[in-house]
């Protein structure tokens, strides 16, 4: 084996959330690293890369065993990091990122010369002809990872760990990285895959590691188990995700529309977008990224202004100069980045709750803390939010915690309308089924929701209907009954 880790163990303030757990790595093979959100995966992940120190356990690499106290001593034996949140130098070139900290120099000046050779020859490999002279920052996210990959091809890495790699990228980019991948592998890389996304892990991984609750509770070949036992063995009980919703239930609210988007468009992102969504209904939007789908929500939120058309909410057109304006009119957006638009990752689990409502709870200038705890306890029990106390701080939550915490931050406001930009993006299965549960329960109970999402099978599963954007445009619009992934990806695709 590449790399054996095993019997690892690590507590944090007497907490354990490491106990026995274990991950072997061969030479030349993609493992597949799953869990839940809280099952230790990136705390696994740190120990081996020196970021954490372990308790106890044993680390074996490249045939030696090795306890790296820094993530530098780990980069120098081989092992290189590519997280979700791309750490490079967005303003420089691709050149100088490929070769950020170990400049070559000739003659006491910086060889620019043969930074750019070796990164166009190293991108030649990736089949990646782009110009390395450009700011990192002009590239699509996909094109970024493919510079961090390249980086660690000059480092020599022999074992490349990527972190939920595809959560930004479309399809296209997502088979652009996994070409890339397989070049790794045959030219001797070996690779830990951290997703989420079940269809990825069998599409390039050779085998698998499963974790719960701080253990590692298999491994097996992707071949060998299905995506039924996968899930349970992630969960440690029967699967309950996607159920799809009743397309024959009795709708709670009622046909006439309460959000009108007609004919909107705003610069080169939405050029004519139309869609109704009825009270107590969710309205799916799917769409290709670039297609338009956040920009579309964002006019509809007043974060940013239309060009020409009409939003409508509640019969009243909107002209939001300000997302106050329609926070105060009761519409509450969830982004789809909760780490940067999202949660304030320093502030407790109460004062990330509270934020938006805060102006309601101040009393001659001071917070009502009665208030604000009724308020906070009640929402952490009826959506069953995970956490110490109400003053944890948010960032200490797993991902699924988090975002429900800022699902609560507009619940307690009472909201007429609620967008919700990929509500499940980046946490687990379990805490997904949960998410979906709690939409549908909302909608049923009579509040409207925008949600948008990249997983076509969660909009089949809780949407009545799903409008499909493409290019900044409407071009479909499915009813619940008519509703199939098959149909989706052909709207997307524009095969209509």
């Amino acid at each position: 084996m590449l790399l054996s880790m095993s019997g690892i163990g690590k507590s944090f303030s007497g907490v354990a959330v490491l106990d026995a757990a274990a991950l072997e790595v061969g030479p030349q093979e993609v493992m597949g690293l799953v869990g839940q959100n809280g099952a230790g995966k990136s705390t696994l992940i740190k120990i081996l890369t020196g970021a954490y120190r372990r308790d106890h356990g044993t680390i074996m690499f490249a045939g030696k065993e090795v306890d790296f106290a820094t993530p530098a001593e780990s980069q120098r034996a081989g092992i290189a990091t590519i997280y979700q949140e791309i750490n490079l130098a967005p303003h420089r070139s691709i050149a100088e990122n490929i070769f950020l900290s170990r400049e070559p120099v000739r003659f006491g000046f910086l060889d620019r010369k043969r930074m750019r050779s070796e990164s166009n020859r190293i991108l030649r490999g990736f089949n990646l002809d782009i110009d390395v002279e450009l700011p990192l920052e002009t590239y699509s996210v996909a094109t970024r990872q493919m510079v961090a990959i390249a980086r660690a091809v000059t480092q020599d890495a022999r074992l490349v760990i990527m972190d939920e790699p595809t959560s930004s990228l479309d399809d296209r980019e997502v088979e652009l990285l996994f070409q890339t991948l397989r070049k790794l592998k045959s030219d001797g890389v070996a690779v830990v895959f951290i997703s989420h996304r079940l269809d990825e892990l069998y599409a390039i991984c050779d085998r698998v590691t499963i974790m719960r609750d701080g253990r590692t509770v298999r491994t097996g070949r992707m071949d060998a188990i299905s995506k039924i036992e996968l899930v349970r063995a992630m969960l440690g009980k029967e699967l309950t995700a996607f159920t799809s919703r009743s397309h024959a239930r009795k709708k709670q609210g009622t046909d006439k529309p309460f959000v009108e988007v007609e004919h909107v468009a705003s610069g080169t992102r939405v050029r004519d977008v139309s869609l109704r969504i009825a009270e107590g209904e969710i309205g799916g939007l799917a769409g290709l990224l670039g297609s338009g789908r956040t920009e579309t929500a964002r006019l509809i939120y007043g974060a940013d202004r239309k060009d020409h058309g009409a939003i409508r909410i509640g019969g009243r057109e909107t002209n939001y100069s300000h997302p106050a304006d329609a926070i105060a009119d009761r519409i509450g957006f969830v982004s789809e980045d909760r780490k940067v638009e999202g949660i304030i990752p320093e502030m407790s689990v109460r004062e990330n709750m509270t934020l938006a409502m805060l102006p309601q709870l101040v009393r001659r200038g001071i917070v009502d803390q009665g208030a604000q705890q009724e308020i906070v306890e009640r929402y952490i029990r009826v959506l069953g939010i995970k956490c110490t106390s109400p003053d944890q701080q948010i960032r200490e939550l797993s991902g699924g915690n988090q975002q429900k915490v800022l699902l609560a931050r507009w619940l307690c406001m009472n909201p007429r309308l609620l967008i919700v930009d990929e509500p499940t993006r980046g946490i687990d299965v379990g805490a997904k089924a949960e998410i979906l549960k709690l939409i549908r329960t909302l909608s049923e109970e009579g509040l409207s929701v925008l949600m948008i999402s990249s997983e076509l099978e969660e909009l089949v599963a809780a949407a009545d209907h799903v409008t499909v954007l493409s290019d900044g445009r409407s071009v479909a619009d499915f009813a619940a009954d008519e509703l199939s992934e098959d149909k989706l990806m052909g709207a997307m695709a524009h095969q209509n």
